[in-house]
Parts: C-alpha cells; sequence; structure tokens
C-alpha cells in the first residue's frame, strides 16, 4: 500500500516506520528545533528508497547556505532523480537541483508553480519562503503563502509554520498589524515555532519598540530557545532591542552567553555574531578578543564565495580583526563569483561586492571611500537577501562613515532620514547618528 503524508499526498518508496520519522523531521524543520537531519537519516535508514526523504536531505544542506552543504544537497537530488517519483516529487527534486547549482531565482518559481498545484505541501512552501529570502524577494514572501492560505484550517498538522511565514511576509512588506496577529495566532498554536517568534520580533523591530521586543521575548526565552537550531538569531534581536536602549552590558552578555560566546560555526550563526559586534563597532565600543574568535570561525570558508550576504560578514570579522589573508582571500573569491555562472554572480555585482569592500574601507579608516561604496547600492540592498532589520546595517554603516568623515551635511540629511523613520530611537542608543 502506498504511504501518505499527513496531508494526503503519496510518498514513493516509504514505509511506516520511514513515514513516522519523516514526518517527525518534517515537523522538526517547520519548528526550527532539535535535528531535522539527524531524524530524516533515520527515515532513510528504514527505506533507502524513500524519494521524499532525499529531498528533505536536500533541502536541509541547502536552506543554511552552507559551502559544505551544496555538495551533499547534489548527492541527494541525483540519489532521488534514481528512484521513481510522483509529479510532486519530481518537481521538488527539480527545484532542489536548480538552487544547489545556484540557480536560486528558477529554483524559487519551480516551488511557485509546485505550491499552486500543491497547496498543502508545507516542505515545498518552506523551501520556497527560505528562497525568497534569500533573494531578498519581499513580495513573493508575502504572496506565496498568500496564495495557499484558503487550503489551509487548523485541523491541517502544520498550519502554525504556514502562519509564521505569512507573518514575515506581512512584516517584510510593512503590513505590521496583521503580521503580529498572525505571528501570535502562529505561536498559541504551536509554542515552538521559532519563525513565529520571529515574526512577531521583526514587527516589533520595525516599529522601533524596542521595549515591547524585550517584553516579547525575554520572560519567554525558555520556549522559543529550547532545543532551537534558530535561537542564536532570537537572541541577537532581543540584543537589538537592548542596544537600541543603550543597555551595552547587557548586549556584550547576550553575546557572550547565547550569541558568539557559545562558538557556533554555524554560517547563519556567525552572520548574527558579526552583525551584533559590528553594530558595537561603530558605536566605538572595544569588544576585545570577540573578534579574533569570531574571525577564525570565518577563516575556513573565507574563499567560498557562495553566497554574497554571507561575504558581507564575513568581511566584518576579518576586517576589525585586521586578518589581511583572509580579506584577500575573500575579495578574490566574490571576484570569481562575479565571473561565474549562478545568481550569486547578481547578489555580488550588484549590491554585496561594493558593500563588502564597504565595510573593510570602513574598518581601515577609509570612511571617504566607505560613503562612496554605500550610498549608490542602500536603496536596492534587497537584492542580495536578508531582511530589512539585518540590511540596516548598511545604513548604520554609512551614517557613521558620513559622520567621520567629516561630511555634516549628508550625516545630518542621513540623521534626519532615520529620525523620520525611528523616531523612538532615544539619543543615547543613535549616538552615531547625533555626532559629527
Amino acid at each position: 500500500m502506498t504511504q501518505t503524508d499527513s496531508a494526503g499526498y503519496p510518498l514513493s518508496g516509504a514505509n511506516d516506520h520511514s513515514l513516522a520519522a519523516f514526518e517527525q523531521a518534517a515537523h522538526e524543520l517547520r519548528c526550527l528545533v532539535d535535528d531535522p537531519l539527524a531524524t530524516t537519516d533515520r527515515a532513510l535508514a528504514a527505506a533507502p528508497e524513500m524519494t521524499m526523504a532525499h529531498v528533505l536531505r536536500a533541502w536541509l544542506h541547502l536552506l543554511g547556505t552552507e559551502p559544505a552543504g551544496i555538495a551533499v544537497a547534489r548527492e541527494c537530488v541525483a540519489a532521488a532523480r534514481q528512484l521513481p517519483g510522483t509529479e510532486r516529487e519530481r518537481w521538488h527534486t527539480q527545484a532542489a537541483g536548480l538552487v544547489a547549482d545556484g540557480r536560486w531565482r528558477d529554483g524559487a518559481r519551480a516551488l511557485e508553480d509546485l505550491s499552486a498545484a500543491y497547496p498543502l505541501d508545507a516542505l515545498a512552501l518552506q523551501a520556497g519562503h527560505q528562497v525568497d529570502f534569500f533573494t531578498g524577494d519581499s513580495r513573493l514572501l508575502r504572496d506565496r503563502v498568500a496564495r495557499v492560505l484558503p487550503a489551509w484550517s487548523r485541523s491541517v498538522p502544520g498550519y502554525h509554520a504556514v502562519l509564521g511565514m505569512h507573518a514575515f511576509g506581512l512584516e517584510e512588506t510593512g503590513d505590521y498589524a496583521q503580521a503580529e496577529r498572525q505571528g501570535r495566532l502562529c505561536v498559541e498554536l504551536q509554542p515552538r515555532d521559532g519563525w513565529g517568534w520571529h515574526a512577531v520580533t521583526h514587527v516589533m523591530e520595525m516599529r522601533n519598540a524596542p521595549r515591547d521586543g524585550i517584553a516579547w521575548l525575554e520572560p519567554t526565552s525558555a520556549v522559543w530557545s529550547k532545543g532551537s537550531f534558530f535561537a542564536v538569531h532570537n537572541w541577537w534581536h532581543l540584543a537589538l532591542f537592548h542596544l537600541e536602549l543603550d543597555h551595552l552590558d547587557e548586549v556584550l552578555r547576550l553575546y557572550d552567553r547565547s550569541i558568539g560566546g557559545p562558538g557556533s560555526g554555524v554560517v547563519l550563526d556567525m552572520i548574527d555574531q558579526s552583525a551584533l559586534l559590528w553594530r558595537l563597532h561603530l558605536r566605538g565600543v572595544d569588544v576585545g578578543a570577540r573578534w579574533a574568535a569570531l574571525a577564525d570561525r570565518w577563516a575556513p570558508i573565507a574563499g567560498a564565495g557562495n553566497y554574497a550576504f554571507n561575504d558581507l560578514h564575513a568581511m566584518m570579522a576579518f576586517a576589525a580583526a585586521g586578518r589581511e589573508h583572509e580579506q584577500r582571500q575573500l575579495l578574490d573569491a566574490q571576484r570569481a563569483a562575479m565571473a561565474a555562472d549562478g545568481d550569486n554572480a547578481d547578489f555580488t555585482r550588484e549590491v554585496g561586492h561594493a558593500a563588502t569592500r564597504a565595510v573593510q574601507a570602513f574598518a581601515g579608516g577609509d570612511f571617504g571611500e566607505s560613503v562612496r561604496l554605500l550610498r549608490p547600492i542602500r536603496s536596492y540592498a534587497h537584492r542580495f537577501g536578508g531582511s530589512h532589520a539585518q540590511r540596516d546595517v548598511i545604513d548604520l554603516t554609512l551614517i557613521e562613515a558620513a559622520s567621520r568623515n567629516g561630511d555634516r551635511a549628508l550625516h545630518t540629511a542621513l540623521v534626519h532620514e532615520r529620525a523620520a523613520r525611528r523616531p523612538a530611537t532615544t539619543p543615547a542608543s543613535s549616538r552615531h547618528a547625533t555626532t559629527g
């Protein structure tokens, strides 16, 4: 008898044991908790010819943007192609293969078509949602999910995750009220859904409401951080709220306890580590040996050149720590990426290379060059991925570079621009934007 998943879709090559493990892994991925890769491996041990287990394993190696994950994902895709598969499974295999080959936008389009035909496929939605995030497609972050919402209800397993994804897409397109409603409902239905907590957190960040953000995350941290491989990012957001209020001791405490101090070398965690230390660097805060330790963690992939958004954050560590060899490696890898095929050539050429060089220039004291490089790209920086909250570091760097370069007219204009958008920012937390 053909096995079916919780949405009623057939699963080629599955048996009772592999189905149970696959469903558990899919749940773990939706919530961003525990170890979905190990659980997927259990599914494959029980049924080596389960096509969707190979596909899920591919997605797990792609959605972290880890350089080493690309080769593993390609192996998973090759294995899935050799096995029997339904139309839906073939679509998944095609999409994962496209992303593994660096064709992010084509992969996203294949997942769009898959979701239109199979609206209850939560994995297709989640993979597509993450690819939209990596390509900076804020409209599709919202609309990919909105298209299938009428097919979902509380009775369908995974509904909480669909709400959480929709909430984040709504936030990234400026519908903060509806985003907060959807995000709160998500975590009410499933308190371990880290993406739902994250979506509401973004609403508070974009509303410039740091006290609300602290009240949202701090008392509930034992819930959203338990067993979560996404916890570092939500801790990062909590640290940003404290930074906005000029609670510098608390920011460093959070970094040392939960963000960078544990020493995670996971790329997505290192992005948060760099992003927080760089914001402190812009304020002139001495973070001691933290930069050197972080640069050590980034060093093994200095020459990867697989995703420009990662490159920017790696350069923060290399430049602040004075690691000249790794800086050269990274820029060489970017030049190679711009000459290659794949969407990362565009990400790097349009935004990433200039942003990365601007960070290097700032760390080296060439503030005029940093201003020159950042001004042309800031209005379309979404093209190399990330969220509004993450890309805010570009504006923060530009403001401080203008100040240190003695460009009073530009600096004043940028400060006024920021104050119009973030009126609740206190003078203490915007010191970088009120001097010069």
